[in-house]
């Protein structure tokens, strides 16, 4: 009798496993390149283009469940070196100093640039300035007394965030960090389209892939309402659009590089997500998106 009841509780515990394992094998399925789970941590300028990489990754890979959190820079960098995530997607390579922390921390690390970025700045249709210098952006962002040129308004500049990747590369360009009292920040990227939208005589610094991707129906009622500026790297120079062609030939004055930053195992789904996003697949994902892949170079055809 005991023998029965003994064998009666294993085949009632191998039925639940086997129908929970079957609800959700990620469970109890070993964490490999093309399943498991994983925890990755993304600059909020790139969350078009992640949300996009992760939903194709997951179709390819139906065991594998990635989530992103989608964060400013500074908090990302402080989270990967405080050892709270595996995989990071910043705009720039660790500084020698944080190379250093993490080797005292025998911490090992694989860096690989998988795109190149841009820094767009828009404004209101309405608004008749549509060209701007980088000389003359340092001048608005700094100088509290800054006009429109045409219509002699007072103007604001909005960011998305403090510390955010859009807010470091601008005043790390232009060596400031002293900034006009009509700077401000919201709370994110989307935050700022809906600002330039209601505000004529506003100027918003945005991540290009938040209106790159001309494919994307959420990215045309972004850029309903909206017009992206012209940038020159000075008052001589010709101007420029952000488009892939310029950033790919570095003439658009406001360019920066997409990093993925990885200490996952070599046979983990982080590393696995990460050899996604740099082989064919994930970059041909970064060229549908406007932005220039790092390791295809873009086509350029020149018109006669």
């Amino acid at each position: 009798m005991k023998n029965n009841i003994v064998l009666a509780f294993f085949s009632l515990l191998l039925l639940s496993t086997s129908c929970d394992s079957n609800k959700n094998p990620l469970i109890y399925s070993k964490n490999t390149h093309e399943k498991g789970r994983a925890i990755i941590y993304v600059e909020e300028s790139f969350k078009p283009l992640f949300e996009t990489s992760i939903s194709t990754f997951q179709s390819l890979n139906p065991q594998a469940d990635i989530s992103a959190k989608f964060m400013t820079e500074g908090e990302i960098i402080q989270a990967f070196l405080e050892g709270k995530v595996k995989t990071i997607t910043i705009t720039r390579e660790f500084t020698k100093a944080e190379k250093k922390y993490l080797k005292s921390k025998n911490v090992e690390v694989s860096s690989d640039r998988i795109a190149l970025d841009a820094v767009a700045l828009i404004v209101h249709p309405e608004n008749k300035d549509t060209i701007i210098s980088v000389p003359q952006l340092k001048k608005y962002l700094t100088d509290s007394k800054s006009t429109w040129p045409l219509s002699k308004k007072p103007m604001t500049i909005v960011f998305d965030q403090l510390n955010s990747a859009n807010f470091n590369y601008i005043t790390e360009l232009l060596q400031t960090n002293k900034l006009s009292t009509h700077v401000f920040a919201a709370k994110s990227n989307e935050e700022v389209i809906e600002y330039v939208k209601n505000n004529k005589d506003a100027i918003g610094i945005i991540g290009l892939n938040w209106i790159s991707d001309q494919e994307d129906f959420e990215v045309l009622n972004f850029l309903d309402g909206i017009h992206v500026m012209d940038v020159r790297l000075n008052e001589n120079s010709p101007s420029f659009k952000p488009i892939n062609g310029v950033i790919y030939t570095r003439e658009y004055p406001l360019i920066r590089d997409v990093w993925m930053i990885n200490k996952g195992s070599r046979s983990s789904l982080n590393t696995g997500f990460v050899n996604f996003m740099v082989g064919e697949k994930g970059q041909i994902i970064i060229h549908k998106s406007e932005l220039v892949p790092a390791n295809n170079p873009v086509r350029l055809i020149q018109m006669n």
